[in-house]
């Protein structure tokens, strides 16, 4: 019964988004724990050695060993990166073009997934200045992709029968769930994530998914804490632990009367930090830009190990200036005990022993410790944590020096070919220059009530939002990670200052990504302005089309030389052609048809009639010499029905005999065509491969019937039109496409405003839209790339131009 089967979709679908949620939440696990284990692993090794090389003056082991662990480290992050390209980077611009819409080769394959945990893991553990919250988003939404496929290119092995979510729109939801997922167990925010997802992400988005993916965010972060907790604490079963990313908690001193988080004073300088926070990220987003493109024209079209050697050359002069800055540059300051450290103390007292733990007492006497090692020489929570929750004790000299070193290195680390996130290197950068801030705000201004925890949070959202420019999403992230709800207003209004300081100048780190790669991302809306251009402004006017029955031959050869994901079926309207031929336009809406238009079209023809004779069958010639002789059909029929009953070839030009001559005329190269539907690529070669066809002697009844499941069997990789083998296809039988065409596509008219072609092209989520006139006739076809940004501005300047 359709209405079980419609239940039973549904509820496969939400067991579908649990199990996301939890795989999800169990490669973040995997992720962190083995983080966590080569990360001590090595600080034990090198701060053993260097508190004993420090009396013995052997310094130089101890720099060599931290080279070693590093190196290692990084070179293993790269060959993975060499094994499946995409995995480099944090994934946040690939899974934004792939929820925008647009298909980018491998990035939601299981190998991609599986180098970009181990590689992250690398990454991070060799102390590059990269975090682990990107790649968990892009490895969320490959989980999204994969899981309810239930196959996979790299296992072909394993085959189940699934006959469920085999269409694009299924897939995308399932990745927008799964990116949401990502996000939730990185920070911790279940409602950060959806929040991103929609923000950043989806192309469409309907009612029934919020509901969805805030229940797979749900799961993954609740996963991750059950387990983590279980881990690290052994009490299973109690929820300590909520992200990858945990702030701690805020809270003043129970002894401290005067102290508050923030006060209606304050929010003057988070105003003046949101400013600075965007020219920050500004310059961060500019500079990163530049060596994108030097990158691309120097490093990547070398060999692949360049690369490899690219990223160890960056290890190295990060671990060199780690090691050195924490020297040289360090200052020696005294403990403070936690029995009176004002308001920094934590009610928790796991917390302050936490954040007390990890100092470090580096090339400093005793009782003293070293503020710019205790920085560095930790892992990059650490150092967060200790920023937001230490108190009063990093000089502005070691803040303003590590802020400096930070920004520099980690705008040269992302890019490079390890898997790399940038939350956590901007929040960190940031939290620096809010610390900066409030020790020069309370030693030479005098403001004492200042809470520095707080300006520390400000500075990291200010800088983070200059460089990603996210406002909704990263408000309630940030405000989840901190749970302390009081945040909201400060946080809000920093990052909004910051994104509109910051857009002043450039955009963010991630557009910018997309932009450099070239992908036809599609804004949210158009500009006003070009709502002075009309849909025949913007559409492609030479059209590669199919008869409802074809031949074969014209198939295959139509198939081989376009790379066109749709073609337009149409027939030739024979009523229309006198009217057509008075002016030269279509009388139907006096649209202006330059004869360069027809002649291109007829240009394309002869390609392809010339193209044919590639196929291999000697029977091409005088094939169809008894279809020539078609009289003039009586005008009262309907013109489809006589063509499917007598089934007359349309117009020669097919077939390579009768190529379009100079002599013909204007009638003969171009016909109005009437639009009966749109076919896709994928659909014509699986027609092809399972021989789907019928002979001229027969009728087309005798074609076999493929059911809908059949032809969506080889979803999401159908075969090619390249690896089809042509000897076991007779190139005279004809295809009757008509029952596989999609009959009704959305179609705009050619003076439809170009604001109302995005916006129908947009919500629906549509990847063609033909261009149809008053009378039926298809006049062009609109895809993404006439709609993109570059593509309206050329055609508003050529528009310009006429006027």
């Amino acid at each position: 019964l359709p209405q079980q089967k419609a239940q039973r979709y549904e509820a496969v679908k939400w067991v579908m988004v649990f199990a996301i949620g939890v795989c999800t939440g169990l490669v973040g696990l995997f992720v962190d724990f083995f983080v966590r284990l080569f990360t001590q692993l090595k600080f034990q090794v090198v701060q053993s050695s260097v508190e004993e090389c420090t009396e013995k003056g052997c310094l130089a082991l101890s720099l060599l060993e931290l080279l070693g662990f590093n190196l290692t480290f990084v070179f293993l992050a790269s060959l993975l990166v060499l094994i499946q390209p995409v995995a480099a980077g944090s994934g946040i611009p690939e899974i934004k073009c792939y929820l925008n819409g647009v298909k980018v080769p491998g990035v939601v394959r299981l190998r991609t997934v599986v180098c970009k945990a181990m590689g992250v893991l690398f990454s991070v553990a060799g102390g590059l200045f990269v975090g682990k919250e990107g790649p968990m988003i892009h490895s969320g939404a490959v989980v999204g992709a994969g899981l309810p496929q239930f196959q996979s290119i790299s296992l072909r092995k394993i085959q189940f029968n699934f006959p469920y979510f085999r269409s694009d729109r299924d897939k995308r939801d399932f990745v927008s769930a799964g990116a949401a997922a990502g996000v939730a167990a990185a920070f911790g925010a279940p409602i950060g994530g959806t929040l991103f997802s929609l923000e950043e992400g989806s192309s469409f988005w309907n009612q029934g998914l919020t509901w969805k993916v805030l229940f797979c965010s749900m799961a993954a972060t609740f996963t991750l804490n059950f387990f983590r907790s279980g881990i690290q604490f052994g009490s299973w079963g109690s929820f300590q632990l909520p992200g990858l990313l945990n702030f701690g908690e805020f809270k003043c001193s129970e002894s401290d009367k005067k102290c508050h988080l923030w006060t209606a004073v304050d929010l003057g300088f988070f105003v003046l930090m949101g400013i600075v926070g965007g020219l920050l990220g500004a310059t961060f987003n500019c500079l990163n830009k530049r060596l994108a493109k030097y990158r691309m024209r120097n490093v990547h079209p070398k060999p692949k190990l360049v690369r490899v050697l690219e990223s160890l050359l960056v290890s190295l002069t990060t671990t060199l200036v780690v090691f050195v800055a924490s020297m040289v540059l360090g200052e020696c300051r005294q403990m403070s005990s936690t029995s009176h450290n004002g308001n920094g103390t934590l009610n928790q007292q796991g917390m302050s022993e936490d954040v007390n733990s990890s100092i470090k007492t580096f090339f400093c006497p005793n009782e003293t410790y070293n503020d710019m090692a205790t920085l560095f020489f930790n892992p990059q929570e650490s150092a967060i944590l200790q920023l937001f929750h230490q108190d009063g004790t990093f000089s502005p000299v070691t803040l303003s020096l590590f802020f400096l070193l930070y920004f520099l290195l980690s705008c040269w680390t992302y890019g490079i070919s390890v898997p790399s996130g940038l939350f956590v290197p901007s929040l960190l950068c940031g939290a620096a220059f809010g610390r900066l801030v409030a020790n020069l705000l309370k030693s030479y201004i005098g403001l004492d009530h200042i809470y520095s925890g707080t300006f520390a949070l400000i500075g990291a959202a200010a800088f983070l939002g200059g460089v990603v420019r996210m406002t909704i999403s990263l408000t309630v992230i940030l405000i989840e990670s901190t749970n302390e709800i009081t945040y909201g207003l400060p946080i809000m209004i920093t990052l909004m200052v910051a994104k509109w300081t910051g857009d002043f100048f450039n955009k963010g780190i991630y557009d910018i990504h997309v932009n450099l790669r070239g992908v036809p991302l599609l804004e949210w809306e158009t500009e006003v302005e070009m709502d002075k251009l009309r849909a025949s402004d913007i559409m492609e006017p030479n059209l590669t089309y199919v008869y409802p029955h074809t031949r074969i031959q014209s198939l295959v050869s139509i198939l081989r030389t376009t790379v066109h994901h749709a073609f337009p079926v149409v027939t030739e309207n024979r009523g229309n052609e006198r009217e057509f031929m008075k002016g030269n336009q279509l009388i139907s809406n006096n649209i202006k048809f330059k004869k360069s238009s027809i002649l291109t079209r007829a240009g394309e023809q002869r390609k392809r009639s010339q193209s044919m004779k590639s196929y291999p069958s000697s029977e091409l010639r005088n094939m169809c010499d008894e279809h020539i002789a078609t009289e003039e059909p009586p005008e009262k029929e309907d013109l489809l029905q006589q063509m499917l009953e007598r089934r007359y070839t349309p117009y020669p030009n097919l077939y390579p005999d009768q190529s379009p001559s100079e002599e013909w005329t204007m009638e003969e190269r171009f016909r109005p065509l009437t639009f009966h539907g749109l076919i896709l690529r994928s659909q014509l070669v699986t027609l092809l491969v399972r021989g789907v066809c019928y002979s001229e002697s027969q009728s087309s009844a005798s074609q076999p019937r493929l059911s809908h499941a059949e032809m969506s069997e080889d979803y999401p990789r159908y075969p090619d039109i390249h690896d089809l083998d042509l000897t076991l296809l007779n190139p005279r039988m004809i295809v009757d496409v008509t029952p596989y065409m999609n009959p009704s596509p959305f179609a705009v008219s050619p003076n439809t405003h170009v604001s109302q072609v995005f916006n129908l092209f947009r919500t629906m989520g549509l990847r063609h839209l033909p261009v149809v006139n008053a009378v039926g006739e298809i006049v062009g076809i609109i895809t993404r790339h006439n709609l993109t940004h570059e593509f309206l501005q050329a055609r508003l300047r050529q528009h310009y131009q006429t006027i």
